[in-house]
């Protein structure tokens, strides 16, 4: 942190989100009784209690609660803030917070994250993983995350910058009977047992189906799309995943179009171009370079 106002609300926010005084000295690297000192400050200048102090622990007052948006506000100001200053003195240096889902993060991350490195060892980049894509959304709408991986339709009025179209497809067994075919029917879509990735961004498979014009009989929803690959490896059911998923599938399965082919528009967005910090700039133009970059060189 930068600015003594900036420690008192990360103490504040800290304990208030963990729950315990001690855990966030821990997570701050402040000793106990500084975090102790800094909350107690903000209540002086603020002059309402902003956190019950209990045995073994703590949590925001009504006061503290109705407010602690606002001191996220703050913080994230804050740090743009310091950040805008950095760039003025003309470090290269800051960061980038970026927000990511599975398969870019898997897929994506390390080549564009190692390119990055090479063009601007200055600049730090943060990397958080959420596969449901309206906290994903939120954490870029806040300022928690500089920029971020969507998929097209966004809720939120973010800036996009459509990146790729990622088709769908249905993944099977290696000795399923449809295995060499070179789409998989809308019978089948219908008829067989299918395994469900549950994530924040299921609407898209749902786009399949509908264009399909079937509805799928659910075997198994489950979480994980590594689980799903492992059910359906297994002979359990069909599944369908994003082709980016299932570019280097952990398991072996036979992945192939439905007939009616559908796919996803992936792009990296941030709140805003006007208000976006250099470094967040840069990692935009690399990630642009090289999506483009990897699927020309993909065909």
């Amino acid at each position: 942190g930068g600015a003594m106002g900036n420690q008192k609300y990360e103490a504040f926010l800290k304990v208030a989100e963990t729950g315990s005084f001690k855990e966030a000295a821990r997570e701050l690297g402040y000793t106990q009784a500084g975090i102790s000192y800094l909350v107690n400050t903000l209540e002086r200048e603020f002059g309402v209690p902003l956190l019950v102090r209990e045995y073994g622990g703590a949590h925001p007052t009504s006061d503290g609660v109705a407010i602690m948006e606002q001191v996220q506000d703050v913080c994230n100001a804050e740090r743009r803030l310091e950040a805008r200053l950095a760039e003025r003195k003309h470090l290269e240096g800051g960061s980038v917070h970026v927000a990511t889902f599975t398969s870019t993060a898997i897929q994506w991350l390390p080549g564009i994250a190692k390119r990055f490195e090479d063009l601007h060892p200055a600049i730090k980049l943060d990397l958080t993983c959420i596969d449901d894509q309206n906290e994903l959304e939120e954490m870029m709408w806040r300022g928690d995350a500089d920029c971020g991986f969507a998929v097209f339709p966004v809720k939120r009025d973010l800036h996009m910058i459509p990146l790729v179209r990622d088709p769908l497809l249905v993944a099977v067994a290696c000795d399923h009977p449809l295995a060499g075919e070179g789409s998989f029917p809308a019978e089948a879509l219908e008829a067989e047992p299918y395994v469900r990735l549950e994530s924040g961004v299921y609407s898209e498979m749902d786009e399949l189906f509908r264009r399909n014009g079937v509805e799928p009989h659910v075997r198994f929803t489950i979480a994980s799309d590594y689980a799903v690959m492992s059910l359906v490896s297994a002979g359990l059911g069909y599944s369908v995943l994003p082709g980016l998923i299932l570019r280097d599938a952990p398991f072996p399965l036979v992945s192939m179009p439905p007939e009616v082919p559908t796919d996803r528009e992936i792009a990296v967005c941030v709140r805003s171009m006007e208000t976006a910090s250099a470094a967040t700039r840069a990692f935009l133009e690399v990630t642009q370079e090289w999506v483009e970059k990897e699927y020309r060189e993909r065909g």
